[in-house]
């Protein structure tokens, strides 16, 4: 596993809350189509601690993780 850092279209509310909208990586972008859930976590894979986005994208469930400390977001890939 490799941590890749993603560019990601993201809302905020007026709470300051962040809702990741798209993801672009490799070139291709990739619209969320919901996000499941959010919290404090690390990556335990390969590194990282921050807020863990458990996110869909068509059938396809997955992580999207935002380091605090960096102000990135990355994705685990193979």
């Amino acid at each position: 596993m490799t941590k890749n850092y993603v560019s990601v279209l993201a809302e905020f509310d007026e709470q300051g809350n962040k809702h990741p909208r798209q993801i672009k990586l490799n070139d291709q972008v990739f619209e969320i189509d919901k996000v499941l859930k959010v919290v404090n976590a690390a990556s335990l894979k390969v590194g990282g601690i921050g807020e863990r986005y458990t996110i869909k994208i068509g059938s396809h469930q997955t992580f999207l993780f935002f380091e605090k400390e960096t102000g990135q977001w990355f994705v685990e890939l193979k």
